[in-house]
């Protein structure tokens, strides 16, 4: 019996022991709640290229999201003052030109000149220019009709090509940030002897978010001119349609 309750005993106590060895103990568990804490960043740190390891922020990252952010507000700006634009150039009155057509068929040249000055709109402002040259040659009046129309194509099409450019420049700089990143890592590696994994994904990540927040811009820049260059389209198009319907009326028989 004593030697059964012996060998019970030391089962007993080396399970005990190889449990105690197993379960870690609360310094280590306090040592891995703290790195975990130090390594926990928040996402505006992130963005700007904080590095959890140095605790200094990223120059080069500050550079390339400064200029992002720049970009992103310009392109919003310039999104929002063309769209009111071309908002405004497809405004205007259904039955404009039948009343223009009534007007020149009754002779009423003033009154046709007083509605186009009263509707603000590019088709208004072609149809007043060709107005005030009638009594001339046909060609001087479909000349001046086309030289108001260029303009007014042109002013619709301002600006949108700082869209275009915005879209295009967004993810190259953000590339480029990411590449100055990778270079500053290696030079890193370099410098030490031996290196940790959790050294060389940080400041990969801390690279590559300026390649996505070029990216973002880029895109969102690239939509905004594809969605105003329709809309503008659209207006061209129905100024196209208003200036023949205008020739057409001065052409019709007995005008």
């Amino acid at each position: 019996m004593n030697i059964i309750n012996y060998f019970s005993n030391l089962n007993f106590f080396n399970l005990f022991n190889l449990t105690q060895d197993a379960l870690p103990s609360s310094d280590s568990l306090g040592i891995n709640l703290a790195a975990e804490q130090v390594e926990q960043i928040s996402l505006w740190q992130l963005v700007w290229g904080y590095d959890s390891i140095t605790g200094e922020y990223s120059l080069t990252s500050i550079i390339v999201m400064t200029l992002l952010f720049t970009f992103s507000v310009l392109a919003i700006y310039v999104f929002i003052e063309r769209f009111l634009a071309v908002q405004r150039a497809l405004k205007g009155e259904n039955d404009f030109m039948n009343r223009i057509n009534s007007y020149v068929t009754e002779g009423n040249l003033s009154g046709a000149e007083q509605l186009c000055k009263g509707t603000e709109n590019p088709i208004a402002r072609m149809v007043e220019k060709g107005i005030s040259r009638i009594g001339k040659p046909m060609k001087d009046i479909t000349t001046s009709v086309e030289n108001i129309g260029k303009l007014e194509i042109s002013k619709l099409n301002r600006r949108l090509s700082l869209l275009a450019t915005i879209s295009g420049v967004a993810p190259m700089l953000g590339f480029l940030g990411t590449v100055l990143g990778m270079v500053k890592v290696f030079q890193n590696m370099s410098k030490e002897k031996t290196f940790e994994i959790a050294n060389l994904s940080g400041g990969i990540m801390e690279a590559m978010i300026t390649t996505v927040g070029g990216l973002i811009v880029g895109i969102i820049a690239y939509m905004a001119y594809n969605y105003l260059v329709s809309k503008v389209d659209k207006v061209i198009h129905n100024m196209e349609s208003a200036s023949l319907e205008f020739i057409d009326i001065l052409e019709a028989p007995g005008k």
